[in-house]
């Protein structure tokens, strides 16, 4: 019996040191790491080993499982490396769940050929082990079983307990912690973090000045969260120059403009949505910050949404996808969202490619103003238009021939990624031009913010003309127009525009209040 479990434990630990091996970047080597690293990944190799032959009395079956498993895992974290820049997380683990419920937006990414393939051999494996491994119980007993098995469990439980209570901190930079403590480690370290409820001591936005603005003077307020969307004229160098025309004049005319220093890379874009609908900094939500709507599903905090509902005005969130996605359902009524307007709301004509297109959602905004009813309406607009995979969308490959400067030359056949993007690109350009008459034909004042929540995804387009900073542009503009002289590219965090467009509510407020008053005095 004890042969019988031990010489499958050994093989199994290091197993995983070999497995753990093909992480991409790589792991510091384990003769290198503390000691508590060490006793980490040793616990928890036992504890799954044990509970997997506990459950399937199978010891090489057990040992098979948790390898594959954990290469599922490596593999997982080498392609979010190669296209996020960020290694997996233990909050990654929900994202498994959420390729099944939304395959389209994580299996390209993975591969459809690897997730076939390991899925069939998956199969396989599990009923070769079923039909030819005999049970531990039937070769000795139901009792030498249990014990040597709650026997391995306990043992490993020991150095797993002892190896996290003095396990180095995190610094919270994924790539550093996962090289320093190994996999285990860091996704033991993260996952326990990760327990701690997030602690909001203070409001972000300054209170409103007295007397409070009347909501009759309070402007429209819409605020788009433009999906991928970032300039690429000076990344690529060879685009035509007017190709967002609508956006650049809004750029000109706007209140402040700039470039967005975004905390997500091509891709969680709840990072940069929480920076931007809750003025909350890195700091502040510590661990939480790589899935804040954890954390936000669950508790209130301060939020641009809530302080304007105190003002008086009608909230509303725009997404044209599942309302169940990264728990939205139950995040936005805490950030003091009166409505929640999803994919239901959406027919197949609005679909532009994979997605509903930016037009749709410009057209719904413009219903949305006409239903006011008098009262101030703020629209936060997440779009959907632009997200990837952008490999599997070649239908803009001719249109994006256009978009290219004379002279330029044609773009590589392994460039279609860009092809799709740039014709998408200027559907959002649309967009923005049409939000931006809906607002100026309203007699109440209106306030556009537009920004990108990070760069694309295109792995492929990248190595041919090298990947962008990451920054995405934003602009605030005003349908009143600019009071003062051209305003200066100023650079922005994410957590500093959502205390701006706050800043530019009260400010368009008080100038209307002005505004009132001197044509009174001058009636007088």
């Amino acid at each position: 019996m004890t042969q019988a479990l031990l010489l499958p434990w050994c093989l199994g630990l290091l197993g995983t040191f070999i497995a753990e091996a093909a992480l991409r970047p790589p792991t510091t080597a384990p003769w290198r790491r503390s000691l508590a690293a060490l006793a980490v990944h040793l616990g928890t190799w036992g504890v799954f080993y044990g509970g997997f032959v506990l459950v399937l009395q199978r010891p090489w079956f057990a040992l098979v499982l948790f390898l594959a498993l954990q290469l599922v895992v490596v593999q997982s974290s080498n392609t979010k490396s190669k296209t996020l820049r960020e290694p997996f997380l233990c909050q990654d683990f929900e994202y498994f769940l959420d390729a099944i419920r939304h395959p389209r937006l994580y299996v390209p990414f993975f591969g459809i050929g690897l997730a076939i393939g390991a899925s069939l051999a998956g199969l396989a494996t599990i009923i070769g082990f079923l039909v030819i491994e005999p049970t531990l119980s039937s070769r000795h007993g139901a009792g030498a079983f249990l014990f040597g098995t709650v026997l391995i469990i306990a043992l490993s439980i020991l150095p797993l307990v002892a190896g996290l209570r003095y396990l180095p901190a995190c610094r919270l930079d994924p790539l550093d912690d996962t090289r320093r403590l190994g996999l285990f480690s860091a996704l033991w370290a993260y996952g326990l973090m990760a327990r701690r409820p997030l602690e909001v001591s203070a409001s972000p936005y300054p209170p409103v000045p007295e007397p409070v603005p009347d909501t009759a003077r309070l402007p429209h307020l819409v605020v788009v969260q433009s999906e991928s969307f970032f300039d690429p004229r000076p990344w690529h160098g060879g685009l035509r120059d007017d190709l967002l025309p609508e956006l650049d004049a809004l750029t000109e005319q706007a209140l402040a403009r700039g470039r967005l220093r975004v905390p997500a890379w091509g891709a969680n874009t709840v990072r940069t949505e929480t920076a931007v609908l809750t003025g909350l900094d890195q700091d502040t939500l510590g661990i939480h910050r790589f899935n804040p709507y954890h954390q936000l599903a669950r508790r209130s905090v301060p939020s641009l949404a809530a302080e304007l509902r105190q003002l008086g005005y009608r909230t509303v969130c725009l997404h044209p996808y599942a309302a169940s996605f990264y728990q939205r359902d139950r995040v936005m009524p805490r950030l003091g969202f009166d409505d929640f307007i999803d994919i239901r709301a959406f027919g197949p004509d609005d679909y532009c490619g994979q997605y509903v297109g930016d037009l749709a959602l410009a057209d719904k905004v413009g219903s949305l103003l006409h239903e006011t009813d008098n009262e101030p309406l703020f629209v936060f607009v997440i779009t959907m238009e632009n997200h990837g995979p952008l490999q599997f969308d070649n239908r803009a490959e001719n249109a994006a021939r256009d978009l290219l400067a004379p002279g330029a030359p044609p773009l590589p056949d392994d460039c279609g990624e860009l092809a799709s993007y740039l014709a998408h690109l200027r559907n959002a350009d649309r967009m923005a031009g049409r939000l931006r008459q809906q607002l100026e034909a309203m007699p109440r004042a209106g306030l556009l913010c537009w920004y990108g929540d990070h760069v694309p995804i295109m792995p492929e387009v990248y190595r041919h003309y090298g990947e962008p900073d990451g920054d995405t542009p934003y602009l605030l503009w005003s349908s009143h127009g600019r009071t003062d002289r051209p305003q200066a590219s100023t650079p922005l965090e994410a957590v500093q525009l959502s205390q701006r467009i706050w800043q530019a509510v009260i400010h368009e407020a008080q100038r209307a209040h002005d505004g009132w008053n001197q044509d009174h005095r001058e009636q007088a």
